[in-house]
């Protein structure tokens, strides 16, 4: 049975994508609740330990009434999106995030049960100028990289590519997070529509409502470069949403060498690509951009 064929081939009752056939548990009971971890529009998650199998983990609680009212977008279409549990349950790669199990509340809210990841944000990192990331920036770059050409060679598309969503752990391994707004990279998915993923990643042929393909994540991917090995956004960030969207399509992005003087040529000149607004000029995958890294003159970035 074909990858796709295993996501959208189940049939109501055998555990799979129909609700009728998921696991209901009582929240409260089974987990301990030590936190709260992170916050999106449509979910809630926590550490906690999962009292059935003894150790901490990570929950990520949805709102089934902004779940649902999501699901509309593609059901409204005749389109058989599987659920964010269905996808990371399929997603099996050593740089993202592990997911145990996923199913409803007694209330009926999607729960997904995931690996605690003990560790920092690539966001966090970046702000703070951490130390870590001396000597480590083509490390963790390449990581993400394999990540994303896992998900395109699985025909998936993140579609939320930002370091917000990428998690390094203690040992230095880095694990992309948040499969809320990810697709099934096929055509009907693919059509013009609505501008999903953070304002300052967005590809500027899906903000003006182009057909898409897997270069919007290389887009995303491309800003997160230029972010880690500068310090600074391509286009600089503005208050407003859609004038950060105006930017990305009428702006030429910033120049590196602008925002870190002294910057070497090679790694100068791999930015501005990685960002451009044309789709046919920036690397062609995941893997083109990281064998372009790692052709860099430096390596100790």
């Amino acid at each position: 049975m074909g990858f796709l064929s295993f996501l959208f081939g189940k049939k109501k009752g055998d555990g799979g994508g129909a609700k009728k056939g998921l696991k209901r548990v009582d929240i409260p009971k089974r987990f301990d609740l030590s936190g709260r971890t992170g916050q999106g529009s449509m979910s809630k998650v926590y550490r906690a330990y999962d009292n059935t199998i003894g150790r901490n983990v990570c929950l990520k609680l949805l709102d089934r009434v902004k779940t649902k009212k999501f699901e509309l977008r593609f059901t409204s279409r005749g389109l058989k999106k599987p659920s964010e549990g269905e996808i990371c349950m399929a997603l099996r790669h050593d740089n993202i995030v592990r997911t145990y199990e996923h199913g409803l509340s007694l209330e009926g809210d999607p729960y997904l049960v995931m690996e605690w990841v003990e560790g920092h944000g690539l966001n966090y990192l970046i702000e703070t100028r951490n130390a870590l990331l001396n000597g480590n920036r083509i490390n963790y770059f390449c990581q993400l990289c394999d990540a994303v050409q896992y998900m395109h060679d699985t025909k998936f598309l993140h579609r939320d590519l930002c370091p917000r969503n990428v998690m390094v752990n203690q040992e230095g391994v880095l694990k992309l997070i948040d499969f809320g707004l990810t697709i099934p990279y096929e055509t009907e998915f693919c059509k013009p529509g609505n501008r999903t993923g953070t304002a300052d990643y967005l590809a500027p042929e899906l903000i003006s409502r182009r057909t898409t393909d897997h270069r919007v994540d290389l887009f995303a991917l491309g800003v997160t470069a230029f972010e880690l090995f500068t310090n600074a956004l391509p286009w600089e960030r503005s208050p407003s949403s859609e004038e950060t969207l105006r930017r990305h399509l009428n702006t030429p992005s910033r120049d590196p060498k602008d925002l870190k003087p002294g910057i070497e040529e090679d790694l100068r000149r791999l930015l501005q690509r990685a960002v451009e607004r044309d789709p046919t000029a920036r690397f062609p995958t995941a893997a083109a951009f990281k064998a372009a890294i790692l052709k860099l003159e430096r390596q100790d970035y």
